[in-house]
């Protein structure tokens, strides 16, 4: 049996060129590695001075001069953390209408129009399909930004070669794990076990977390790489950065080895954190999975010291790829150079594959015109015989009708020629009325459509005032009977106002007070267009520890400041910023029982009593003293009258952008965690990608 076309996988990293060449023998059902290739950058792409588009453009004119690419297959990879990927649960949904409900999904989860990026999609996990439905199904959905794609691929247009699949390097690192470590095939189906493995690809700048059971997938990219290692170095031992990468690369063999692992010690730290972080959210997330072990891959994992310490304090077994289980070919798999950078040649071994059909991963960012252009050239000889064929039959049918035709007088078909005209101008006017119609109801739905489609944003101002009213204090218990207006928790709002800023950080740079603002807030101004709400209003309570100014802080203000009160999402609508930017207190006499009036001719001494305050202020009705209590009925208390006023920023945030916890810097708390005002916000949920 004839074997199949070889595949180049070829990844470009910021430390260099890797590419690997296999062929499948399908007569011994084997992958071969024919050939591979690597070749280091002179310089880091992230390094201040490099020029990464001329690097990459030297290595791969380095590579093509190398290996003779003709008649084999291109797949490359694009980085993951400049990719998009979600992994979406679908209801039971009719199979002929998945492609509809994902672009749909496409429209929400994508924060760009369809138009500016490439994205493909589908179908993973064990979803079944019964009678036309399919159920249990899970879709991941990947995209990335159009200009990106296009400035990956552009060194390979330049050097006119012609790449025919383009993947996001996570899931590449998939396609490796499923065949290489799990032994999936294409015509095998995996068991949906709970064992699942962890991949920790560790590049130049970040790490790629993927979690497999060889169904579904789990991807986070953590942004701590081998530099980092590299600058803690730098700074620590005041060396260059290639002496330092050179240093890192030889630890153990350098005149002080604890010296230098003591300046790496701190991003050991960061970096294990990290991991923990993320292992800890996903087994949130998926409570029944079991971590079986962990894989370590890429160049950045030969660091010494790194695995050992990454299986003392994540205790689970910590491997490094060392061989490939899957693949044959010991002409490339024994040569001392591949051997050396084995760990790097992951992402190029699961293109590979993918590119031969070997892989349940399908999907390309490959543009759909380039895919367009090539098939239409591959036809181009095919269509050129057809229409060669098509030409000798059309002049040999017009030569045979040619000697019909000059046997037949024209007056004999000038009867049918007529009928002919009459119904071809019939169908004409037929079809000029039904385009009229058509456009006529086309309008009349577009007018329709414009009158019952809700106003944008209408909703997201009802959430605001239904925040603000949240966040205001309510009497609960005894404090709903007590008639002492100065243990009643009420604020009354009088006045809210809403400004629209086209630059935020213009409002906050002339606040003239800024009382108990979170620190946080003081740190990061806003910036940008937006709107600030001014909420005026008064109290009269009055506690220990809690008058005056203080109780708008621990009450209104402290809730803004939330990032959800009871449940209604004050700090995920857009709600920052907020402070108390004026305050006063005046002492207003208080009747309790009301203020006594007096009527014409009436003694002063039996006149009514009106509940209320003075300066026509509401009050309550009088209530009767008790049996053993004296209340002069005709003379006021004083008590404090606080007046405030609060501000805020607000910027509209859509539903789709809404983040569930506060995105902060390291820190305990979590989703709905309360906040200290005088401290920061919870930190952020560490499985966001």
């Amino acid at each position: 049996m004839a074997e199949r076309s070889a595949v180049w996988g070829i990844d470009i990293g910021q430390a260099g060129l890797k590419a690997i060449r296999l062929r499948y023998a399908e007569a011994s059902e084997q992958v071969i590695a024919v050939a591979f290739d690597y070749v280091p950058h002179p310089k880091i792409l992230s390094q201040p001075d490099a020029v990464p588009d001329e690097l990459v453009r030297q290595a791969l004119q380095t590579f093509l001069s190398r290996n003779d690419t003709k008649g084999d297959l291109l797949a490359i990879s694009v980085p993951g953390q400049t990719a998009l990927a979600r992994f979406i649960q679908l209801p039971p949904v009719e199979s002929s209408k998945v492609g509809e409900i994902v672009k749909y999904e496409a429209r929400q989860q994508i924060p760009f129009a369809l138009e500016d990026v490439i994205w493909d999609y589908q179908t993973l996990g064990s979803g079944i399909e019964e009678g036309g439905y399919l159920l249990d199904a899970e879709v991941g959905l990947f995209a990335m930004k159009r200009e990106q794609v296009q400035q990956h691929l552009r060194p390979f247009t330049e050097a006119r070669c012609e790449v025919e699949l383009i993947q996001i390097a996570p899931l590449a690192l998939y396609n490796f794990l499923c065949y290489d470590r799990m032994g999936i095939r294409l015509d095998s189906d995996p068991s949906d076990s709970n064992e699942h493995t962890i991949v920790l690809d560790m590049g130049a700048d970040n790490t790629t977390l993927l979690v497999s059971n060889g169904q579904k997938i789990w991807i986070r990219n953590v942004p701590i790489g081998g530099n980092h290692f590299t600058r803690a170095l730098t700074k620590e031992m005041k060396l260059t950065f290639a002496k330092a990468e050179h240093l890192k690369c030889n630890a153990t063999k350098s005149p002080d080895p604890k010296a230098v692992f003591q300046a790496l010690r701190p991003v050991f730290n960061d970096y294990v954190s990290e991991i923990q972080r993320s292992i800890g959210y996903f087994s949130s997330v998926n409570r029944d999975a079991k971590i079986k072990e962990i894989l370590g891959v890429g160049n950045g994992f030969k660091l010494a010291g790194l695995q050992k310490f990454l299986h003392q304090n994540l205790q689970y077994e910590v491997e490094r790829v060392e061989t490939f289980d899957a693949l044959a070919g010991d002409a490339v798999l024994n040569t001392p150079l591949f051997q050396e950078n084995i760990l790097t040649f992951t992402v190029p071994y699961g293109l590979a594959l993918q590119g031969l059909k070997l892989t349940r991963i399908h999907t390309s960012l490959l543009p759909q015109e380039i895919k367009t252009a090539r098939m239409i050239r591959r036809k181009k000889p095919l269509a050129v015989a057809a229409s060669g064929l098509l030409l000798v039959g059309l002049a040999t049918s017009a030569f045979g009708m040619a000697m019909a035709t000059s046997t037949v007088s024209e007056e004999r078909w000038k009867d049918a020629q007529q009928k002919a005209d009459q119904v071809a101008s019939q169908a004409s006017s037929l079809k000029s009325s039904y385009d009229q119609a058509e456009g006529r109801n086309k309008e009349l739905r577009e007018k329709g459509n414009f009158l019952v489609a809700p106003a944008d944003g209408q909703m997201h101002w009802a959430e605001v005032y239904k925040a603000i009213n949240e966040s205001l204090p309510r009497d609960v218990g005894e404090q709903l009977d007590t008639t002492d207006i100065r243990k009643k928790n009420r604020i009354s709002l009088h006045q809210i106002t809403v400004k629209r800023h086209t630059d935020l950080s213009q409002w906050f740079n002339t606040l003239r007070s800024a009382q108990f603002m979170l620190a946080e807030d003081k740190a990061n101004p806003p910036t940008g267009p937006g709107y600030v709400f001014t909420l005026t209003g008064r109290h009269y309570h009055d506690e220990k520890n809690k008058e005056n100014v203080l109780y708008v802080r621990d009450t209104l203000l402290k809730n803004l400041q939330q990032w959800t009160v009871n449940n209604v999402p004050v700090g995920q609508l857009g709600i920052s910023h907020a402070a108390i930017t004026s305050s006063s207190v005046a002492m207003i006499d208080y009747y309790p029982f009301g203020k006594p009036t007096q009527q014409a001719g009436m003694d002063p001494a039996a006149a009514p009593m009106v509940g209320g305050f003075v300066n026509n202020r509401p009050r309550p009705m009088a209530v009767a003293p008790g049996a053993n209590e004296v209340v002069n009925e005709r003379k006021p208390i004083v008590i404090p009258e606080t007046n405030f006023t609060i501000e805020f920023v607000w910027r509209e945030t859509p539903a789709s952008e809404r983040l569930p916890t506060r995105p902060t810097a390291e820190g305990a708390g979590g989703e709905g965690a309360a906040v200290d005002p005088a401290a920061g916000a919870p930190p952020a949920d560490p499985g966001m990608p």
